[in-house]
């Protein structure tokens, strides 16, 4: 009797170290630092990472490291780590949902070797113009515009840029016949529009938002859903008379393919908890974004319906790589 008990607690044993086997479930997770591949340093995407590992680290009390890589190196360093949640990918729109669009050959593939994790936050654009553009209004902008005989140019951040795209979009919704002019970085974009080199553009927040408030440059709309809460006096582009205009600039973190559900599951409790703390919040309101929370399945299809808007705007507009 005593060896069937023994017997018994040895199979129990062994069916839950089997079921922890399969569904990769860690009990101890994170057991170890956890280290999180993102873009190149002072980006958004580095800037939002670090503010994530260092909560992250606080939470779990465990090292959370930031390994900055270069635009195309970061995804493709994160998909071939163990997938043991160990390593984590910090991407943005640019990586999941337009590079695939652009090239048909990536290092890394946005949908087989990934599992979403969760969006993190989503971050408007603002058309700007510089002050001597005789309008005032974004439905006068539009009229202006549309009666240049050669165009309007918009300064953008370079090729295939969100800056770009959106100026696309603009020109695809609006018939306004939007020339592009590309710089190295959104900076340089903005101080084009500010020197005059360029009428007008769309441009991050955080970057235009204090030479707005100074008179530099004019606002007529962010192109998100709502009003910007960092930013509530300027309206949104349907409010200004484009009902149809909606796109953002958007950040998630994703773990290698094959990652456990339950670390998945984790990961996504933990980083929702954070995006809920005020201070956090209130960090990337200085960088001109909201918190975006969601299910990691929520952020799947979000990533595949952002691929396939990016791909309509992209091909309408005939961009190619270069």
């Amino acid at each position: 009797m005593r060896a069937l008990r023994i017997f018994s607690a040895g199979v129990g044993l062994a069916g839950i170290l089997c079921s922890l086997a399969v569904s990769g479930a860690t009990p101890e997770y994170p057991g170890k630092p956890i280290r999180i591949v993102t873009g190149p340093a002072a980006t958004m995407m580095d800037v939002v990472g670090r503010h994530l590992a260092l909560r992250l680290g606080e939470m779990w009390a465990r090292p959370v490291i930031v390994d900055n890589r270069g635009v195309s190196v970061a995804p493709a360093v994160a998909a071939q780590a163990a997938a043991d949640g160990y390593t984590l990918l910090v991407a943005d729109s640019t990586l999941l949902a337009v590079r695939p669009n652009l090239y048909r050959s990536l290092p890394y593939d946005p949908v087989k070797d990934f599992a979403p994790i969760t969006r993190i936050a989503t971050s408007p654009q603002l058309l700007v113009a510089h002050p001597s553009v005789p309008a005032s209004k974004l439905q006068d902008f539009v009229e202006y515009a549309r009666r240049q005989p050669r165009g309007i140019d918009f300064a953008n951040a370079g090729p295939a840029t969100a800056s770009h795209l959106t100026g696309e979009l603009f020109k695809q919704i609006t018939g306004v016949n939007v020339v592009p002019i590309n710089y190295q970085g959104g900076g340089a974009a903005l101080m084009a529009i500010i020197g005059g080199e360029a009428k007008a553009g769309f441009q991050l927040l955080f970057l235009a938002m204090p030479h707005v408030k100074a008179g530099r440059v004019k606002a007529y709309g962010v192109t998100s859903q709502r009003r910007f809460s960092g930013a509530p006096e300027i309206p949104t582009m349907a409010e200004g008379g484009i009902a149809a205009f909606e796109t953002t600039y958007w950040f998630g973190i994703l773990a290698p393919a094959r990652t456990s559900p339950a670390i998945v599951a984790k990961l996504n409790q933990g980083i929702g908890q954070l995006l809920q703390n005020s201070d956090v919040r209130s960090i990337l309101l200085e960088q001109g974004a909201e918190p975006a929370p969601g299910t990691p399945e929520a952020f799947g299809n979000f990533i595949a319906s952002e691929t396939v808007r990016f791909r309509k705007v992209i091909d309408l507009a005939g961009i190619r790589a270069e």
